[in-house]
């Protein structure tokens, strides 16, 4: 029986950020094996949409040497991306960002409901110039249970790309028992990623305004990526002041990875468990 093959599904509106997206996506599609989609979604008629979608592939296609796909669906743009990505189960879902201000008219307001469930990582791109690889990673590390997934993940990108990680632990905590825990545990996750045979290396921030410390903390390292675990469900009050991950994926010239925590997250203290 032939094996379902791999897709990073990139929705476009054919604007300049989506053009960066998806040539950001050709190494680590390389590094799956995977095939580029195409999506353009309209809840009207675009007669000019498939012959665009069409020329952007076949640029892609000699710029990357993958094999790219495309598709041309009606309706509203979250909705399509949600069915074809439970259809085709994809790597990586790949979005370019215009704005720092709401998620431009690619996704409109949907725009961090889709990362926010989404089942699949997402990978979001809005700075203009970008690396073609991947020297730094930054892992932020909180006292969360979810942060523990992020770690594996981080491995396997550094990988991928011969990166480093770049560990920031965040103290917006003034107590100094949550202190002495967070730097027990990035300790930890810094002496697993060593042993698994990945450059790594740690900073301790501290203060109330942890998006700003980390956004400042990447740009000083010259950060090619960001990667977070993203939320199911926000609270009222996290939807008015907006949580810290969707302030980095709305502020972050660097690209952000974000990664949906699996309903049974880690929970014990021991990595790779």
């Amino acid at each position: 029986m032939e094996s379902k093959p791999n897709y990073f599904l990139i929705p476009t509106d054919f604007t300049e950020q989506t053009y960066i997206a998806l040539e950001q996506s050709y190494n680590l599609a390389r590094f799956h094996n995977a095939r580029l989609l195409l999506l353009f979604v309209s809840d009207e008629e675009d007669k000019n949409a498939r012959k665009k979608l069409e020329d952007m592939a076949i640029k892609a296609r000699k710029e990357s040497g993958l094999v790219v796909e495309t598709m041309v669906k009606r309706g509203n743009i979250y909705t399509e991306i949600e069915k074809l990505a439970d259809s085709i189960e994809p790597k990586m879902i790949v979005m370019g960002l215009e704005s720092k201000i709401g998620f431009d008219k690619l996704i409109g307001p949907n725009a961090f409901r889709l990362i926010r469930e989404s089942r699949f990582p997402v990978l979001t791109i809005r700075g203009k110039v970008h690396k073609k690889g991947c020297e730094n990673i930054l892992l932020p590390l909180d006292l969360t249970k979810e942060t523990r997934e992020k770690v594996s993940k981080a491995l396997e990108l550094a990988k991928d790309y011969g990166a480093n990680i770049r560990i920031v632990s965040v103290l917006s905590s003034t107590k100094e028992r949550d202190e002495n825990k967070l730097m027990a545990y990035s300790t930890q996750v810094r002496d697993y990623i060593k042993k698994s045979g990945v450059k790594t290396s740690i900073r301790t921030l501290r203060g109330k305004d942890v998006p700003k410390m980390v956004l400042n903390y990447g740009y000083s390292i010259d950060a090619d990526l960001i990667l977070i675990m993203s939320k199911a469900e926000l609270n009222l009050r996290e939807f008015f002041i907006g949580t810290v991950a969707q302030r980095l994926i709305n502020e972050s010239n660097i690209p952000v990875l974000s990664i949906r925590p699996t309903p049974k997250a880690v929970t014990g203290s021991t990595l790779g468990s």
